[in-house]
């Protein structure tokens, strides 16, 4: 796998860069310190497979920044690094389709289960946000469908029954890691953050 890691820090970039060496040896790690030169990065690197993002850079705005990223590569999951632990902070980021929010105070184990599980295609809500009690707190199920590529559709078709990813791919003739792309994408676009909420909303949507 291909990781992107977008911190002004040096410092943040090559601690990643190693718990991530450590615990994936074979893992590529390429670093990016401004949003100009992530954009042209990604741009470059197409293999990319998920990016690590500072929310805090000099002379960027990270939401911005993250919405901007979701726009241009919807397809590439975003994954929030950052020193702010405010709720808020954490929503937003959510809501503009970061799959995972890790607080830089967090352990490597943290960050490594928070990567494991938004691979597996769920969404990492930090402790502090989901102990709030609140239903603010988690992204919401939403109707979205219209927003949705005939492809992505039948990927969601699929999901309602229970396929696998792999299974998916041998069914639409594609790459597993073009559906792991698609069911990002219906993720973010129909605010779920796993396959079991996306197939109720395909359902109350009256796609399935």
């Amino acid at each position: 796998m291909k990781f992107l890691i977008i911190d002004d820090h040096a410092m943040v970039r090559e601690g990643v860069g190693a718990v991530l060496r450590q615990a994936l040896p074979a893992a590529l790690v390429v670093q990016a310190q401004d949003s100009v030169a992530a954009m042209a990065m990604v741009r470059d690197q197409p293999d990319i497979d998920l990016v690590f993002l500072d929310l805090m850079m000099p002379g960027t705005d990270g939401m911005v920044l993250l919405a901007e990223f979701g726009r241009a590569h919807p397809g590439i999951p975003v994954m929030v690094l950052s020193s702010s632990e405010s709720p808020a902070d954490v929503r937003r980021a959510l809501a503009l389709g970061a799959l995972g929010y890790v607080p830089k105070s967090a352990s490597p184990e943290t960050l490594l289960a928070a990567l494991k599980l938004v691979l597996a295609g769920e969404i990492y809500v930090p402790p502090f946000v989901l102990d709030l009690g609140t239903n603010a707190s988690r992204p919401q199920a939403g109707n979205h469908s219209a927003t949705l590529t005939a492809r992505q559709i039948e990927v969601l078709k699929l999901i309602c029954g229970a396929i696998a990813n792999k299974e998916i791919a041998w069914r639409l003739s594609l790459s597993e890691k073009t559906v792991k792309a698609h069911v990002t994408a219906i993720f973010r676009t129909m605010h779920v953050s796993n396959r079991r909420q996306a197939a109720r909303a395909a359902r109350d949507a009256g796609l399935v």
